[in-house]
């Protein structure tokens, strides 16, 4: 028909009055997932040994991680019982937002009400919330660096400018709060603390929490606090939450269901006003979150509906049994790689499911960078490790030692030996 009627294609398409969203596509080239699939994609489809995943924080595909059955059953008696088929208010069931608030409040000086959670589709729509809510002309958030990269995404997204302040790992990644002082403005809306963390395995101490808080206050910014890793520690420091500081400067707390138990394909987050002075409510971002509720997805109500019980009943035998876990994984990963040359550990991870290491790129042959040497570790070990490039940290890895142990060790095997294959005569 073209040669026929003698049509241009280019200038057919010319005539289209839309296009891709340019926000969106560079949001997306902010995505984890974009960065480790990239790094997947260098498989050698025909390699003779299976691929081991040591890149991202999923371990519910490993039987070393399942569920408690009491999840499971909360689940399937909230779907047989027929109660949970409708739309969920929009901020959540209030049974739900109960039992969130209950489960937060034992860590708390401070008793929260169902009115303080707000329930989302994961933490990662806690996070779009967040940073929607806030988002105003000419605002910037401060960002941890490394860090998680749904934060940059969203901002992205939401023409938010983000200012990162660095993790010193030589200080148990502390935050840099000098810098954090020189970052902000008078535009300066919110900083971002993920403890525990992701990605460095970092568990906060109180005296340094407490100095987060005063200097959010001095500088009157409010902490989104990502806490989806809450308890999941190990080491000599514990999970202390950030909200313990409400009355000096207010907390917007996220988590979820998705680490502790293990079920990140559930989707079932919260967003808590740790807040005890009502400031979040007189500034109107309560307000902001609740708009931002009314047009966004729910989570599944019957999730919702099975959250009181799977919250309430889950026996500490359970929590126990993964951390423990995760504190052998940590160490067994930990002394791994201390054997191995060009890679250095800085600070033994306590939390978590991640460890940061750091390339010497000056001991290897072939090797570019982070992502070559992760590209390149995919296609000759069918190892994948994710590029701390990702994460703002070039020349770094992240790895997660969330896997069976038995894969852990062979993938750490295979990294000693694909580094020792590579390295400098």
């Amino acid at each position: 028909m073209e040669k026929e009627n003698g049509a241009n294609p280019s200038s057919e398409t010319e005539r289209w009055q839309f296009g891709h969203n340019k926000a969106v596509v560079a949001a997306g080239n902010r995505s984890l997932r974009e960065a480790i699939y990239k790094v997947i994609a260098c498989v050698e489809e025909t390699g003779p040994r299976p691929v081991i995943p040591i890149a991202n924080g999923d371990p519910s595909v490993f039987p070393s991680f399942r569920t408690t059955p009491i999840a499971e059953e909360a689940i399937v008696e909230a779907v047989r019982s027929a109660e949970y088929n409708n739309y969920s208010p929009t901020n959540g069931l209030l049974s739900a937002r109960q039992a969130v608030a209950d489960y937060l409040s034992k860590d708390l000086p401070y008793k929260l009400s169902p009115d303080d959670v707000f329930l989302t589709a994961g933490c990662s729509q806690a996070i779009d919330i967040i940073i929607s809510a806030l988002s105003r002309p000419g605002a910037n958030v401060l960002l941890p660096r490394p860090g998680f990269p749904m934060y940059e995404a969203r901002c992205i997204y939401n023409n938010v400018e983000m200012r990162h302040f660095d993790l010193i790992p030589e200080q148990g990644w502390e935050l840099d709060l000098e810098q954090v002082k020189k970052l902000a403005d008078e535009n300066t809306v919110a900083i971002v603390v993920c403890n525990p963390n992701n990605p460095c395995g970092s568990v906060l101490k109180y005296h340094h929490m407490e100095e987060i808080a005063k200097t959010a206050r001095k500088l009157g910014v409010m902490i989104i606090s990502d806490e989806v890793y809450d308890h999941l520690t190990f080491g000599s420091n514990p999970f202390i939450p950030m909200g313990i500081f409400g009355d000096i400067v207010p907390v917007v707390t996220l988590g979820s269901i998705s680490k502790r138990w293990v079920v990140p394909g559930w989707r079932l987050g919260w967003i808590a006003t740790t807040d005890p002075k009502g400031i979040l409510r007189k500034t109107k971002v309560v307000d902001s979150i609740r708009s931002i509720l009314d047009i966004t997805t729910d989570p599944a109500t019957f999730i919702q509906g099975a959250l009181p019980q799977i919250i309430e009943k889950t026996k500490d035998d359970f929590f126990n049994n993964i951390t423990h876990i995760l504190r052998d994984a940590a160490e067994l990963c930990y002394n791994k790689i201390k054997d191995i040359k060009c890679i250095t550990c800085p600070h033994k991870p306590e939390g978590s499911m991640f460890v940061m290491v750091k390339l010497n790129l000056s001991c290897l042959v072939d090797i570019n960078d982070d992502v070559d040497f992760c590209s390149k570790l995919a296609k000759e070990e069918s190892v994948i490790v994710c590029p701390g490039s990702a994460l703002e940290m070039k020349n770094w890895l992240r790895i997660t030692f969330a896997v069976e142990q038995t894969s852990l060790v062979v993938g750490l095997e295979r990294l000693k030996l694909f580094c020792e294959r590579h390295e400098k005569n």
